[in-house]
């Protein structure tokens, strides 16, 4: 875990581009002006911007994963939490497998009276092992975490790096997902204790990303988890394995700088393409392959470009020394959102931020506040979902 100190931080006014005055086919409107879309507060902030959010003031030191959750870690989480594999609070799917998907698919399943208990869920491939997980929503990371809050401190290690403090935690999980720091009973699970492994807060993750102790950027926000103002550079990946192969190119992130269908580019992307990758193990006709169950009738195939590099190889850290919390996968928080204007959904919408392998640079601006409503459906067919672990207070 990367420290976020700086206790009771200020917050700022942020611009959010979706859902504010964008046009009816896209809902997406960049700031104005080419500014950075940051306001020492949301009175500050145009008025043309009615959905300014104030973000990133957090009153207490805290702790974020330095990465994302890995697959391998999932993987060891499915096999605790689903020893049987019955699968019955659907943490695993089937578009999760290789066979059916196989340039986004990371992890198998075996089922059958010949596969040992805590065996029935695998890595599909090494080259999977330390990419993030990619099929995450609220209520799969919610029960990972209640896993790790659950389970059994092992050791934990405080280190440094440069400047950025570390604290290292072992954990063994434990079987029991459904309390813990989230009452997944509830219809709306909220935080239940002061003390313990969280995902983060929208706040907790802003500050994470771009708030910079330094006071740089602007009132002291950085536009990009990357850097204060400039879009980073783009990953190359290795096309078989999706190891990064241009991290001297600083700062670096996984993203598509000039994504052919979006109308909303964001103006001044360096040159590049949608980073991607296929598993050789796959064969030639990996990235050819999708889900039977697709829906039908949209064309969906050619929207998939982008897909998810080994964490930490960008070697970019935000201001406290977490990784790829630009690009790669968007990351859900456990703050709820407000429902957009004209949407009234029976579920829950909560705040996800970061951007995805697959997506322009104001995905990974911080005004990229994305809303998800909790649909699985939507879930299923987006690979560049995931989540990263918190702390809060003191765990022992």
């Amino acid at each position: 875990m990367a420290t976020v100190g700086d206790p009771g931080n200020p917050s700022v006014g942020v611009w959010q581009v979706f859902k504010t005055l964008g046009t009816a086919s896209t809902n997406v409107t960049l700031p104005p002006d080419n500014s950075t879309g940051i306001y020492k507060n949301c009175k500050a902030a145009p008025p043309s911007a009615p959905s300014c959010l104030t973000v990133g003031g957090v009153k207490d030191t805290y702790g974020i994963g330095e990465f994302a959750v890995t697959v391998s870690q999932y993987v060891t989480f499915l096999n605790t939490a689903d020893p049987d594999g019955k699968n019955l609070r659907q943490l695993y799917e089937d578009n999760m497998n290789s066979t059916v998907w196989p340039q986004y698919g990371p992890i198998n399943y075996a089922s059958g009276s010949g596969v040992a208990p805590g065996k029935h869920y695998s890595v599909a491939y090494p080259e999977w092992a330390q990419k993030p997980f990619n099929f995450g929503d609220f209520r799969r990371g919610a029960e990972f975490v209640n896993s790790l809050f659950n389970g059994k401190v092992l050791s934990k290690t405080s280190s440094t790096s440069g400047t950025f403090k570390y604290v290292t935690y072992k954990v063994r999980l434990s079987p029991e997902t459904e309390r813990g720091m989230y009452d997944m009973s509830k219809e709306t699970p909220t935080r239940t204790a002061s003390t313990g492994f969280v995902l983060p807060s929208n706040d907790e993750w802003v500050k994470a990303a771009y708030y910079d102790p330094k006071h740089g950027g602007t009132d002291s926000y950085w536009v990009y988890p990357t850097g204060p103002f400039d879009q980073p550079n783009i990953s190359v990946l290795n096309p078989t394995t999706g190891d990064v192969t241009n991290a001297d190119k600083q700062p670096l992130a996984t993203y598509n700088p000039n994504d052919p269908n979006s109308s909303v580019d964001t103006p001044g992307a360096p040159a590049g393409t949608a980073p991607t990758w296929c598993p050789s193990q796959a064969g030639p006709s990996c990235s050819k392959i999708f889900p039977a169950d697709f829906p039908p009738g949209l064309n969906l195939a050619p929207l998939y470009m982008g897909n998810v590099s080994t964490v930490g190889q960008t070697k970019t850290p935000s201001p406290w020394g977490a990784y790829d919390m630009g690009g790669n996968v968007v990351e859900h928080t456990d703050s709820l959102a407000p429902q957009p204007p004209g949407y009234h959904f029976v579920r829950d919408w909560r705040y996800y931020h970061g951007g995805v392998a697959n997506a322009p640079a104001y995905q990974v601006a911080i005004y990229g506040f994305g809303y998800f409503p909790g649909d699985p459906q939507l879930g299923r067919i987006y690979p560049w979902m995931g989540f990263r672990v918190g702390v809060i207070g003191d765990v022992k």
